[in-house]
């Protein structure tokens, strides 16, 4: 496999009907990952950087999953004494309510079930949107179109946190998952995910298209891209 285009494959994770027990396996392992190989502070460190000059009331991630980097950016918000309402925003209602449960002692983080496409979503508004390892889900016009609205809908900043298309990431993300994951979602999704990720001229011709230009985008470890767009 050579990666030289994005990966059309669909995930086990795009079926939104998915339920049980492999839905918390899975968030839990995707945790662990994205913790130990560095990719959760990929977000919280561009998330710290924009407190340092805003005062945030209210941040969206999308696709949030387990709600663990929400949780994170509570935390940083509560030592820099800043009030924030975050709200996480998934379409599978197995994951919504798992997130919810996850997050039951946070009275100012909650979880909506809704599809961001929808135009009920693109109506409302957050002074930062946050998407993590979740665009990769989506087309090139798709992209093209989601950049749009949420160029129209976050007041601040809109954070991304996305993945690398790169062979070494592909063998070593399959070679891991196969050896230390005991979900299934995990060992077949984790490899697609690298495969359905971005070169640094994909991700900066889409925002072209969307009529984006006031951003930074960054290459980290391991094999991520942090893009920053400030409004």
């Amino acid at each position: 496999m050579t990666l030289k285009h994005r990966s059309e494959e669909m995930e086990i994770m795009d079926d939104l009907s998915i339920s049980g027990e492999v839905i918390g396996q899975t968030l839990r392992e995707l945790d662990i990952i994205n913790r130990r190989l560095g990719g959760n502070h990929i977000s919280l460190r561009a998330f710290a950087k924009i407190l340092k000059n805003h005062r945030i009331q209210t941040v969206a991630d999308l696709g949030c999953g387990g709600a663990d980097i929400l949780m994170a950016m509570a935390r940083i918000a509560k030592r820099k004494n800043q009030d924030i309402q975050f709200t996480g925003v998934d379409a599978n209602q197995h994951i919504v309510e798992y997130a919810n449960d996850h997050t039951r002692e946070w009275a100012n983080i909650s979880i909506i079930q809704e599809n961001i496409l929808s135009e009920a979503f693109r109506r409302q508004h957050f002074d930062i949107i946050h998407c993590c390892l979740f665009l990769h889900h989506f087309t090139e016009s798709q992209l093209i179109s989601i950049f749009k609205s949420l160029k129209d809908q976050a007041r601040v900043a809109i954070i991304v946190n996305d993945l690398h298309r790169h062979i070494l990431a592909f063998h070593s993300i399959r070679l891991l998952t196969r050896f230390f994951s005991k979900s299934y979602m995990v060992r077949n999704d984790a490899a697609i995910s690298v495969a359905r990720g971005f070169k640094k001229s994909e991700l900066a011709a889409i925002l072209e298209q969307a009529g984006i230009s006031n951003y930074q985008l960054s290459w980290r470890w391991a094999f991520r891209w942090q893009l920053v767009i400030h409004k």
